[in-house]
């Protein structure tokens, strides 16, 4: 019987090298969907008040009277102090829960009304 001779190479264990692994890139959370809600159409004494509201997930980051009562010149006075104040406290308050406008209390009423709709519809 005739031995076989033996490679010290190829017993010898396979050595194998890698490379450090790389590190895996960070992704930034993603941003949450920006989206436009309109609420409906609140009828007021003076008029329709309508409001629309842009979401950043469930943050209000933009809220604006679309309608607002206009037809006669004191309404028009009215509603351009009154409609900007809303818009601000909607954005402060993230809710419908606002203060009333002083001379403005057909239109805060409105204007809460259809802001609230706008909020349900958006699901918030």
């Amino acid at each position: 019987m005739r031995r076989q001779r033996r490679d010290p190479v190829s017993t010898a264990p396979a050595r194998t090298t890698s490379a450090p692994a790389a590190p895996k890139p960070t992704s930034a959370a993603p941003k949450p969907a920006t989206r436009t809600v309109t609420g409906a159409t609140a009828s007021t004494k003076y008029g329709p008040v309508q409001v629309r509201i842009t979401l950043s997930g469930s943050t209000i980051t933009g809220a604006r009277a679309v309608q607002y009562p206009d037809e006669m010149a004191r309404s028009q006075d009215i509603s351009s102090t009154a409609v900007p104040k809303l818009n601000q406290e909607t954005l402060a308050a993230q809710s419908a829960n606002i203060d009333t406008v002083s001379g403005a209390s057909y239109t805060s009423a409105g204007y809460r009304q259809s802001l609230q709709s706008a909020l349900d519809r958006a699901g918030i």
